[in-house]
């Protein structure tokens, strides 16, 4: 087994390139925290709601070095290629579809013989506690493609569900296992096209969204994360300030304010897993 790691400047290293062989890489349960209040006089607590924590994944690895006088240059390597400040994303081989954004929180080697050393690693995850698609809505949902795998809820059916509409009426499908949050993930909803008091409603979430204006057909709406952009420019102030999210599985959208058949809407995303 091996990992990928990927900089958050683009670099990518395998590590079976310095030598290192994981024989384990477990990722941690998800474990909901769940936050309640209580009220003088009234029995029980109060819900106030629940959140994912943080996830641990433990690794261990042999490594290998050319001899005795190599296996200290062959450790100060892997301490390069792990220490870091910032976080980074790996990637389990057995799984080169997924990847998970994470911190070293603890690491540790032992030297076994001249040329052989053992590694133990632990990492946090970092942001969020899900592993996340290589790929996007946009990429082609299909096995060829070597960004997409099994477990990643690419049913038969669903291989060329589009991401791309000109039609008031239509549906988003998220194969997560998660809600999908623009104001945790990724997510950029793009609309080209001419409207007058354009409204987006997911009528699955019962989400909103409401551009109190209009656009002709040359200019473009995005709403990218929590920012609300008109021709890259900020539209805050003209909307009705709700964001959409996509619950798992079948999103059905309704598109008012617009002609059908001239304007085009793009939902790109990537989808988590836990």
């Amino acid at each position: 087994m091996d990992l990928i790691i990927e900089r958050l400047n683009g670099d990518v290293f395998n590590t079976a390139d310095f030598g290192i062989k994981f024989k384990t890489f477990n990722v941690g349960p998800p474990i909901a925290s769940h936050q309640s209040d209580t009220v003088r006089g009234r029995d029980g607590s109060i819900d106030q709601g629940s959140q994912y924590e943080d996830r641990p994944i433990e690794a261990e690895a042999d490594f290998f070095s050319e001899d005795y006088w190599d296996y200290p240059l062959k450790r100060n390597e892997i301490f390069k290629l792990f220490q870091s400040k910032e976080a980074f994303y790996i990637t389990d081989s057995r799984e080169p579809a997924k990847r998970w954004l994470v911190k070293v929180d603890d690491f540790d080697t032992e030297q076994i013989n001249d040329w052989k050393g053992n590694l133990e690693i632990e990492f946090i995850t970092n942001d969020q506690p899900f592993a996340e698609s290589m790929g996007t809505s946009l990429n082609p949902r299909r096995f060829d493609e070597e960004i997409w795998q099994i477990g990643q809820g690419l049913l038969d059916e669903v291989q060329d569900t589009d991401y791309i509409h000109s039609t008031r009426n239509f549906q988003i499908y998220n194969s997560s296992d998660i809600l999908i949050d623009p104001r945790v993930h990724d997510i950029k909803i793009t609309f080209k096209g001419a409207s007058d008091g354009l409204s987006i409603t997911n009528t699955t979430t019962g989400d909103v969204f409401v551009h109190n204006g209009q656009t002709n057909a040359n200019d473009t709406i995005e709403l990218e994360g929590i920012r609300m952009l008109k021709n890259g420019e900020s539209i805050f102030r003209d909307t009705n300030h709700r964001l959409i999210t996509l619950e798992t599985g079948y999103n059905d959208f309704v598109i008012n304010g617009a002609t059908e058949g001239e304007f085009e809407i793009i939902f790109e995303f990537r989808f988590y897993y836990f």
